[in-house]
């Protein structure tokens, strides 16, 4: 003969509870004081509700008069509404390189990959790197990036304008709230 084991993370609720005495929590919140389990089933039955057991490692074990679909549908939501949370704040900053003297195709290229991470949420750094004799023409770069962040003004907020930082000039975009 198999057993399936309960899930453990739901909370032991009516007959599921093993201890004799149990600590009684009325479903207002107030203390009904230690009773016997068959004492305090019989009062949740006659609330219409359940006895779900809170703390179930405490002395006299706590248990609590509540309906108990409910509590696992809020505890749920509680739960979504976290992830949700935590999926914003976990929003990456994309880095894309580009060339002073970038193809038109690349450069469209790099324009449709970023839009994708624009509408996602995601903050873009756009960088280009200067080599050798490109150092003198520092406007190219500057013209490149300005074009980039205006095909995405659509999508787009200019976080940080363009800017040299040695031999790179980087700009932020930012998607528009």
């Amino acid at each position: 003969m198999f057993f399936i084991a309960n899930n453990t993370k739901d909370a032991m609720i009516n007959r599921n509870i093993k201890a004799s005495q149990v600590l009684v929590i009325g479903p207002n919140g107030e203390q009904l004081g230690v009773k016997s389990i068959e004492d305090a089933l019989t009062l949740a039955e006659y609330a219409g509700f359940d006895l779900v057991c809170i703390s179930p490692k405490s002395d006299p074990v706590v248990c609590k008069i509540m309906d108990y679909n409910k509590y696992k549908y809020e505890k749920n939501k509680k739960q979504k509404e976290a992830m949700k949370k935590q999926k914003e704040n976990n929003l990456e900053m994309k880095e894309y390189r580009l060339s002073p003297v970038i193809d038109v195709h690349d450069f469209n290229t790099k324009l449709k990959n970023v839009s994708k991470y624009l509408e996602k949420g995601h903050k873009i750094k756009v960088t280009i790197r200067f080599k050798g004799r490109q150092m003198a023409h520092t406007d190219l770069g500057k013209e490149v990036l300005e074009k980039f962040a205006n095909e995405l003004s659509n999508l787009s907020d200019i976080e940080q304008k363009p800017k040299l930082d040695g031999r790179s000039m980087f700009m932020l975009l930012a998607p528009k709230k």
